[in-house]
């Protein structure tokens, strides 16, 4: 994978990480002791900032896969990118705890990535041309 398409899907990820996150804002209990307005327009932005980093993450996405050397490439980095920032941002933002099993998720999807990348490309192979009799 090129340079470029590693960071733009990574970005993706990042960035459908964040809409699920603002999905949670949006639609997860509170705010209902503040009464009035407020907590109404904040939940219409979160759902507004779905949407937002939604487009954005698709349109990275694909230039993630016109950068990559191959779409599996593109698929699985930013998946890792997606598993990675939704912990992060659950961490920070709900106070989510961290089990054992997704450290091990986590592992293996780093050493598969590691392996993915590194792998060095394999030629295409190509039939030979029929020769005509």
């Amino acid at each position: 994978m090129r340079a470029g398409g590693g960071v733009a899907a990574a970005a993706a990820g990042l960035l459908g990480a964040a809409a699920a996150a603002a999905a949670k804002l949006a639609l997860g209990p509170g705010g209902e002791a503040a009464g009035g307005w407020l907590p109404v327009l904040l939940r219409i932005g979160c759902v507004g900032l779905v949407f937002a980093c939604n487009t954005v993450m698709w349109t990275v996405f694909t230039k993630a896969l016109r950068l990559s050397s191959s779409s599996a490439a593109a698929s699985v980095t930013t998946t890792a990118s997606n598993f990675i920032s939704s912990a992060m941002l659950g961490k920070l933002l709900f106070g989510e705890t961290w089990m054992p099993l997704w450290w091990v998720g986590l592992t293996v999807t780093l050493c598969g990535l590691v392996l993915l990348h590194t792998a060095a490309p394999r030629p295409s192979w190509l039939p030979a041309e029929k020769k005509e009799k």
